[in-house]
């Protein structure tokens, strides 16, 4: 099994008009993202579920990597701000040991939820980066960390 984390592109700032789950990708955000979705499809990245927590700028990026992947976005609420390793663990648990998932969500819950899958670590994830942890046990869930992608190398994969 492999789990994908991709954290949601760049979004607008906060203001007083807006709230933090309001808060929409940028033009720049979209851009990047579409370029990133257009790597991922052209390796064949093919999970069989994408899990997107429910804030506007995770669910706009969830909906332009569903698009490229031929992927329905599942909004999950235990992808919002604030998920951790036992919220992965029941989404790992729902699925077959050879369904593999991609998760679009927030800093620092990623880094934190990926250190900890791979027993340590201190993981930096920039704005519409990439990390690919396969499972090597599934409880308590372990895994290795196989790819940490900045947006920077997914633009040039492209």
């Amino acid at each position: 099994m492999r789990l994908y984390f991709f954290r949601h592109g760049e979004a607008e700032p906060a203001t007083g008009e807006m709230t933090d789950f309001q808060r929409p990708l940028t033009p720049r955000g979209e851009q990047r993202t579409r370029r990133a979705a257009a790597a991922l499809a052209a390796r064949k990245v093919r999970p069989a579920h994408l899990y997107s927590s429910p804030l506007v700028r995770a669910r706009q990026t969830a909906e332009i990597l569903g698009k490229a992947l031929g992927l329905k976005v599942e909004v999950r609420e235990e992808i919002e701000p604030g998920f951790r390793i036992n919220a992965l663990q029941r989404l790992v648990d729902a699925v077959g040991d050879d369904e593999d998932l991609m998760f679009v969500g927030h800093n620092p819950d990623f880094p934190t939820v990926i250190g900890e899958l791979i027993g340590g670590g201190d993981v930096v994830m920039k704005k519409g980066g990439l990390a690919r942890v396969d499972v090597v046990l599934r409880d308590p869930l372990h895994g290795r960390l196989v790819w940490l992608l900045p947006p920077k190398l997914l633009d040039a994969l492209e």
